[in-house]
């Protein structure tokens, strides 16, 4: 959500939780990060994973520059040889998710239309349909290129150790996950909005 977007409502919603009031008011204005291009992200995500940034930026690069306008429309990547596909520093593991995508977009299954009427959590199942994308790449296009306002990614390991560090959490595993949904339940439905605030809290918001 960009600032404009965030209304005083959301705001005054989330200050109503001391720890994160200090938070956004001592933070920047959140900037919009939303996508109409869901096949996009989805490619830019299975490229970056268990990349650095600028490696991964690097390779996306690469990979775009090997089609018409720099877009990998789905029927030309599903037509595209690995060996290509490789030359762009591709892992073959990838290859095959970036297929999966592909293939999952060319079957009309990232229409918006069928996208936006789909509730958070039907959508993220819908999602993880595609080899290659887990719950937390799920959770982090529904935050980002979507969007989605209430959205709590349980198992990112920056909003757990945000947790930790703004609210003096020790807990650790399964109790510490307990602990998170509690203290969030009064930010919905918001949960989004406090997330980016606590990432930025840290300086290392996902992109």
């Amino acid at each position: 959500m960009t600032q404009t977007n965030e209304s005083t409502t959301v705001l005054a919603a989330l200050a109503q939780d001391p720890v994160l009031a200090k938070i956004i008011a001592t933070g920047t204005p959140l900037s919009s990060s939303r996508s109409e291009d869901l096949y996009y992200r989805l490619l830019s995500a299975i490229v970056s994973q268990q990349l650095a940034t600028k490696v991964a930026a690097t390779i996306f690069r690469r990979f775009t520059a090997l089609f018409p306008d720099a877009y990998p429309a789905p029927v030309l990547v599903l037509a595209t040889p690995d060996e290509v596909l490789r030359s762009a520093g591709l892992s073959f593991q990838k290859i095959g998710y970036i297929r999966n995508v592909a293939a999952f977009a060319q079957n009309g299954k990232l229409e918006h239309g069928a996208i936006d009427a789909m509730p958070d959590e039907d959508l993220i199942l819908h999602l993880t349909q595609i080899k290659g994308i887990g719950r937390w790449t799920a959770e982090m296009l529904l935050m980002f290129a979507l969007e989605r306002p209430d959205i709590l990614p349980l198992d990112d390991l920056g909003i757990q150790n945000a947790f930790k560090k703004q609210y003096m959490l020790e807990e650790k595993g399964k109790a510490l996950k307990i602990k998170m949904q509690e203290i969030a339940e009064a930010w919905r439905p918001y949960r989004t909005v406090a997330c980016k605030y606590l990432w930025q809290s840290l300086d290392n918001a996902p992109k």
